[in-house]
């Protein structure tokens, strides 16, 4: 076995998955060590360009028009060492009538002192479908810096999901930004489920501009905060369109000295447009506490049984992908 291989294996090992699944022939692939590309494996319908850079690597990915990648393309960026800085810089397109799925990890299991930056540039043509699941695993000291931008073009009658879950490990410092513009009749759900410990740092700022007519978004945040970390939560969502339709829902469990706050902004700039939203900050909801202390759990099992369940609530891409990852 090379090097470069075990290198492989030891990245996909830390994730919990099916690393045969992973390297089968029929699955699209591409894998990041620090600034180094470790595996590339494409199918048909699927365009990668890619070259390392300083600390990092940029890519440009396109999925050909009216092409149906029905398994996931797997993205794999990794930090084997305790200290290391990777930047992705990543242009995907999604052309007209496509249908993709990414299962992105990245993983960083050693971390002490490690920074993943990503820039990325997204456009999704007309018509097409494209979903972004994102899995982090982190090292247990909270030695991670994850600070991604994101600017998203959603086109006419196209849809955009996006989950972003961190799966194992302390979250460290996590700075989201992401902006997406939508065009008519078009789609879009962006999920993220993060759970803080220690002295955690969660901050989002998720956008969805409504542009088109009847186009539709949802911003869903589920946080739990505990011990003394924090997370700062600002989602927008504006609708412009004629009869656009929106929801923002906001969910932040908070235990022991930690911090968290929630900025719901919701705009409507047409008449026939609609946009809700629902946020809700405080401990675990005490009837739910007591029913499962009746059953024999300790106050603190019964916490985390509670913050778990709301953890685990997926999309509908989250199924296909979660049936994939498991074994034959």
């Amino acid at each position: 076995m090379s090097s470069t291989k075990e290198l492989v294996i030891e990245m996909l090992n830390t994730l919990g998955v099916s690393v045969e699944r992973l390297l089968s022939e029929d699955v699209a692939r591409i894998q990041v060590h620090k600034n180094k590309i470790v595996g590339l494996h494409l199918v048909k319908g699927l365009r990668v360009e890619a070259e390392e850079i300083e600390n990092g690597i940029e890519a440009n990915v396109e999925v050909e028009e009216n092409i149906k990648i029905e398994k996931p393309i797997h993205l794999c960026f990794g930090v084997m060492p305790e200290e290391g800085i990777q930047k992705v810089k990543l242009n995907l397109r999604a052309k007209e009538g496509s249908k993709s799925m990414i299962l992105a990890h990245c993983t960083f299991p050693n971390a002490k002192n490690v920074k993943h930056l990503m820039e990325a540039n997204i456009v999704i043509e007309a018509n097409a479908q494209y979903a972004y699941f994102e899995r982090h695993v982190h090292s247990p000291f909270g030695g991670v810096e994850v600070i991604p931008y994101a600017s998203i073009y959603v086109g006419e009658n196209a849809e955009f999901s996006t989950e972003f879950e961190l799966i194992n490990g302390s979250a460290g410092k996590i700075d989201f930004n992401y902006e997406v513009k939508a065009d008519d009749k078009s789609k879009i759900e962006m999920v993220a489920r993060i759970s803080g410990v220690g002295k955690d740092i969660i901050n989002l700022n998720e956008q969805i501009e409504l542009r088109g007519r009847e186009s539709a978004g949802v911003i869903a945040t589920h946080i739990a905060v505990r011990d003394y970390s924090s997370a700062n939560v600002k989602n927008v969502l504006t609708a412009i369109g004629p009869n656009a339709k929106g929801h923002v829902d906001c969910k932040e469990i908070v235990v022991g000295n930690a911090k968290a706050t929630a900025v719901p902004v919701v705009s409507v700039l047409n008449p026939t447009a609609h946009v809700t939203h629902e946020a809700a900050i405080g401990s675990v909801d005490a009837k739910q506490l007591i029913t499962l202390m009746t059953r024999g759990l300790t106050e603190e099992e019964a916490t985390e049984v509670i913050i778990q369940g709301m953890l685990s609530k997926k999309h509908k891409w989250g199924e296909i992908i979660e049936k994939f990852l498991l074994p034959d």
